[in-house]
């Protein structure tokens, strides 16, 4: 496909050689006007240069547009421009060329500021002064049919140049819309992002980054349904520091929560892949161990035991491990109270110990 600045703006406005002919017929331009406007180009080619220095006179003494002509190099161009511009009009070839280069003038005069008024303004000024040199030197009994073809001209050129200001101001839309949506979906993905961050942020426990009690009953409802329907076993870890109070009362809460973001970096380490580890509350924690008997889950527990025991060989975890399946499922609230059983029953003995 032809790149849009390659194209000329006929190919961009899709303006055909019939779609001329239409325009002209609108205009109700004929062969006779052509010949009529050609047949002064002697003149106005004589006096082209008076009516460029008449008009601009005219528009400069117009404040806004004074302000967009600027500076002299500025109107030396736009002088040498409307010279062309005043012998096309009599040219008597209103072809894709003519139609081209009004075009042209239409996206220049866009592009530069000049609003439709002010462009209308201009339009007026320099037919009052066409108009006057016709009315000086052409002879009466062509001199109104001559004007009334330069007059239908004006209002062909006019259509033409209007037409880019509407094909351009569209072309602005079109591009602001597609920022606009690209913001809009630029928004709802971090908008949408940012959802699963917050989510993901309400499963976590703040301070040690496992899972969290909410996460942990989701998770374990889908675990336990497929286990149920694999027949495969499931077991639970669950645990805590014993006496931790006393190490809160005797050291602070900042050290109690330096133990308790160990266990859990523990539980990381030693914890299989599919097992997820959550903090239950306090300093009792669960794991989930999905598709794994009591002996895998004890064996899961003293590894636990083992590391957090290097670290902190005075503290001391009572566990209790309790297992599901393969044939009927308990629910997670049961296995819980059963572990929870479990776990103080592993209080009563000294030290680290498991309950299976």
């Amino acid at each position: 496909m032809m790149l849009r600045i390659h194209q000329t703006l006929l190919d961009q406005m899709k303006i055909s050689d019939a779609e001329i002919q239409s325009r002209l017929e609108l205009a109700a331009l004929s062969l006779r006007d052509f010949e009529l406007l050609k047949d002064v180009l002697p003149l106005i080619n004589s006096k082209v240069d008076s009516i460029v220095e008449r008009f601009y006179i005219s528009q400069l003494a117009i404040d806004d547009i004074a302000v967009l002509i600027g500076d002299a190099d500025t109107l030396h161009r736009l002088k040498g421009a409307q010279h062309q511009y005043i012998l096309d009009l009599f040219s008597g070839q209103y072809d894709s060329t003519y139609v081209n280069n009004r075009l042209r003038i239409g996206m220049v005069h866009k592009r530069i500021g000049v609003e439709p008024k002010l462009y209308l303004s201009a339009i007026s000024s320099l037919k009052l002064i066409l108009f006057d040199v016709l009315d000086k030197f052409v002879v009466p009994d062509i001199l109104a049919q001559t004007k009334q073809a330069l007059d239908k001209l004006f209002y062909f050129d006019t259509t033409l140049v209007f037409d880019t200001y509407i094909s351009s101001i569209i072309s602005e839309l079109e591009v602001a819309k597609k920022k606009t949506e690209m913001y809009a979906n630029s928004l709802e993905v971090k908008v949408s992002e940012r959802t699963v961050q917050l989510e993901e942020l309400a499963k976590k426990d703040p301070l040690t980054g496992i899972n969290n009690q909410r996460a942990m009953r989701e998770l374990a409802s889908l675990l336990l349904a497929s286990v149920a329907r694999r027949k495969a076993p499931f077991s639970l870890i669950y645990f805590d520091i014993d006496n931790f109070k006393q190490v809160n009362d005797q050291h602070g809460h900042l050290k109690g929560d330096e133990v308790l973001k160990v266990i859990s970096e523990c539980i990381r380490q030693h914890a299989r892949e599919s097992d997820v580890p959550c903090r239950y509350g306090g300093d009792e924690f669960c794991i989930l161990l999905p598709d794994a008997d009591a002996l895998s889950a004890q064996s899961v527990a003293e590894r636990i035991v083992a590391s957090f025991a290097d670290i902190y060989p005075d503290l001391s975890l009572s566990i209790g491990v309790v297992q599901t399946g393969p044939g009927q499922h308990m629910s997670l609230d049961q296995m819980i109270a059963i572990a929870d059983k479990k776990m103080y029953q592993a209080k009563a003995l000294e030290g680290s110990q498991i309950i299976i």
